[in-house]
Formats: C-alpha cells, structure tokens, sequence
C-alpha cells in the first residue's frame, strides 16, 4: 500500500495538535512528522515529543545539507520538517501527516502536488482570542502584544485556505475529529481501494462536504468573523476591546 503524504495547516490556537492526537487514536497507520525548530520549549514540551528542539547554527547546517522537506521561519523561528519522516513512513506503506503552516505547506504542494492539505479554522475570532489566552495561562505567561499579534496573523493565514483541498471548523472537537478521520479513510479508499469497513457511504459523504469546493456556505460567517472577503476588498481586523473574556 502506497502511503498517503496529509498536510494540515492552521493558525496558532486552532486546536490542530489535539485534533492530530484524537486522529492517531481512531486511526493507525498513521505517522506524525515532528518538526524541528529553533524556538524554545513551552511549558512541559519535551524534545522528540512535540518538537525536536535546535539552535539556530544547527537548523541552518540541517537546511544547508538539505535535510528538510520544508523550511520557513514564523514568529523570528525557525519551523522544518525532516525528509526522513517521509522517507520512513513510505518504507513502512504508512501514511504521513505534516503539522505544518501555510509557507510550508506551499513548499511542500510544489514539491509533492499529490499531497491531501487540509486546513483548519477556528470559529470566530473571540474563540481563537479565548483559546490562545487559555495556553498562554498554562504556560504561565499572557501577553496581550503577542495575543493581538497572532490574532492579527491568523487573518492572514485563512487568506491561504483557498489552496487547500479540504476545509474543516473546528468548533466542536468530535465532530471535527470524525471529519478529519472521515477525509483520511476516503483518501484511503479513492487512492488505494482501501475499504472503509463502517457505514463506509456515510464516511465518504463527510469527507466531500468538507472538500473547499463544498464549504462555501459554511465558511461564509467564519470568513466574514475575521474580516475576509469583505466589501471594499480590504482586511478588517475585529479584534476590539469587546472580544476580551476576562
């Protein structure tokens, strides 16, 4: 069996990381791709585990030899993704997810097009604000600059969701889960024939409402929410003073 290459993009906050976790539990054979990066550990982040942590002279020796997939450089850090955890997964017929974000996932589509990109959105605004606000507590810190910050780029990363082949909210977590796993058992069948052992019309029709040719109507209000798609054309940031939850 050929191993699927999955790309999954979302802004920071958007609860990607648990959906990647709740998907490797309903489904195997799927490996993970931990990236590297030169950013510091947050709160209880092990290296290996979350991230494989690295200076910033040791990323670019990593890049220079190339030894990434995909490389770009968020927030003044470096993210990349190592060419082995493709290679390896390919060996094992396994299927690969990419937690990566949208300058990453440009590379990768160029390189690899038949790669499956899903991108996940958050609601409303005031439910990224309350989710990033809910980490940054956990991790001890809240910086309302750096809040605002990703609150404004994350406008900028949805812009992106046009070049991705599925499209998922993620408003409530199972259902979100059963979408994601959904598209993976249907790439599944579409590519390899793998068979879909339950209620397999069902998981095909969740799986299409999702494509991005198909969520139009649903996106709507979300894209509207973070000022997209607006009258004049122009980017409208709606993050005032009413969005705080304190």
């Amino acid at each position: 069996m050929a191993g699927i290459l999955f790309i999954i993009s979302a802004p920071s906050g958007s609860g990607k990381s648990t959906l990647v976790s709740e998907l490797r539990k309903q489904v195997s054979n799927v490996d993970f791709s931990i990236s590297w990066t030169t950013r510091p550990p947050r709160g209880s982040e092990e290296n290996g585990r979350e991230y494989y942590f690295a200076s910033r002279e040791e990323f670019e020796r990593m890049r220079d030899e190339g030894m990434f997939l995909e490389y770009a450089e968020v927030f003044g850090n470096y993210y990349g993704t190592s060419r082995q955890s493709l290679e390896e997964a390919r060996r094992q017929g396994h299927d690969l997810l990419l937690d990566i974000d949208v300058q990453g996932a440009a590379q990768v589509r160029k390189a690899l097009p038949e790669a499956v990109s899903i991108f996940v959105m958050p609601p409303t605004p005031k439910v990224l604000r309350t989710r990033l606000r809910n980490r940054s507590r956990a991790e001890g810190v809240v910086n309302e600059a750096e809040l605002y910050r990703r609150l404004s780029e994350a406008s900028k990363e949805i812009e992106n969701y046009r070049d991705y082949s599925y499209i998922l909210v993620n408003d409530i977590l199972d259902r979100t889960v059963a979408q994601l796993e959904a598209i993976v058992l249907a790439e599944r069948y579409y590519r390899n024939g793998e068979p879909i052992a339950f209620r397999s019309s069902r998981v095909l029709e969740v799986a299409a409402a999702c494509r991005q040719a198909n969520s139009q109507e649903r996106l709507k209000p979300v894209l509207e929410a973070f000022g997209i798609g607006t009258s004049n054309g122009q980017q409208q940031l709606p993050f005032g003073d009413d969005l705080d939850d304190d």
